[in-house]
């Protein structure tokens, strides 16, 4: 049964148009209502299904980073970088930002020779990132074993902060500069015709549009699909720990990564640690309750690389859909057919770091301005010719 607040939300009349509707409450929709509403774009309406952040944004604490490979990705993470340091005073909210820096571990001379790299790409674009040693890294983070890796990638002005501080801070500002936000609005179906989007159908009405934005996360595929439009989203299970308040309380450490395993872990802002892995055995599909079976391949890592980590108690624990993408990178654009159908999904765990510059893009896309960055390599039309590999050529992924 419905609660009291859901069915009084759902009794107020939906606008019977909108000049843009967005899909989709999570961080990116919620950034790119804010972009185009401070841009002086009317009639902007944002549609969830759920609650707001209720999706892959609902994660407790999400990492901040510019160490990528590609350039491309590199000015992404800088970008939002400085929006996330400016949070406060735009769009006007706390996030939680700390700037602990992102620590990756290396395990061999070929990781290091792709981080490396990396770094001395990193730094042409102006990210104060290097390679440290073993014992440099166990300095930063004192749970690591040094002698099982030969290196590590820093970068001090990486960090992580809070996903639904995020998400309410873009709403709220989004609203005061005149956007509309609906939730417990699953969007049904939409209506083209003639090569243009007409409508938005919902089980609260049908608004009248003549653009649409998906921004569905792990729901994107079949957002697409309503339109025709071909957006290869499948949706994989994540999951995180909680080890809930440690006596004596862990140091400051970074956003640490072991880039063989996938494990990570960092403080929770709560005096324990948050810990996670990219269990290889999960497959795709809905799922979201927490299940313990992944903690065996974690403590497994722990072992290798921080000892102490595989003894810790877990009391609590997250689920959270990922939304990937063949080559595990954004997909963002406007489809041919129909016209303004535009596109920001497909993350695959990038999306909240991401977030604020992808916000800028989409608005300037939506308003035909040229962008800060040139995002056509990020079309989902790059996956069409199946003849040759497509895709971004990205290394510094988890």
């Amino acid at each position: 049964m419905a609660s009291t607040a859901t069915s009084a939300k759902a009794r107020v009349p939906l606008p019977e148009q909108a000049d843009v509707v967005i899909i989709g409450g999570g961080v990116i929709g919620a950034s790119i209502a804010f972009h185009l509403a401070e841009a002086g774009v009317t009639g902007v309406l944002l549609l969830e299904r759920d609650r707001p952040a209720s999706g892959s944004s609902g994660k407790p604490v999400g990492g901040v980073r510019a160490q990528f490979s590609d350039p491309l990705n590199i000015q992404l993470g800088l970008r939002s970088l400085d929006a996330w340091r400016d949070f406060a005073r735009r769009p006007g909210a706390a996030v939680g930002l700390e700037s602990v820096g992102y620590l990756f571990l290396l395990g061999d001379d070929r990781e290091l020779a792709i981080f490396t790299e990396g770094v001395r790409t990193q730094n042409a674009y102006g990210v104060p990132s290097r390679i440290i040693s073993p014992r440099a890294a166990q300095e930063l983070c004192p749970y690591l074993d040094p002698g099982g890796i030969v290196a590590a990638a820093f970068s001090p002005t990486d960090g992580y902060a809070l996903p639904r501080s995020a998400v309410t801070g873009y709403l709220h500002a989004a609203r005061r500069l005149g956007a509309g936000v609906r939730t417990h609005c699953p969007v049904t179906a939409l209506d083209t015709a003639d090569g243009a989007v007409q409508a938005v159908r919902t089980p609260h009405g049908t608004v009248r549009t003549p653009a649409v934005i998906c921004c569905a996360g792990a729901w994107s595929g079949a957002v697409g699909a309503m339109a025709g439009v071909d957006l290869p989203v499948t949706p994989l299970r994540r999951q995180i720990a909680f080890t809930g308040p440690l006596r004596p309380a862990p140091p400051r450490i970074p956003f640490t990564l072991d880039f063989d395993s996938t494990l990570y872990f960092h403080n929770d802002g709560a005096g324990g640690l948050l810990m996670g892995l990219s269990d290889p055995r999960q497959q795709p599909g809905f799922q979201r309750d927490f299940t313990r079976e992944w903690l065996a391949p974690f403590r497994a890592a722990a072992a290798r690389r921080a000892p102490e980590l595989a003894r810790l108690p877990v009391v609590d624990g997250w689920a959270g859909l990922y939304e990937m993408t063949p080559d595990r990178n954004a997909l963002i654009g406007e489809a041919r057919r129909p016209g303004r159908f535009l596109y920001a999904t497909g993350f695959s765990g990038h999306g909240f770091l991401q977030a604020p510059a992808v916000g800028e893009l989409v608005r300037d896309l939506y308003l035909g301005r040229e962008p800060f960055v040139d995002i056509g390599p990020l079309a989902a039309t790059r996956f069409d010719d199946t003849t040759r590999p497509a895709g971004r050529p990205e290394a510094h992924i988890i």
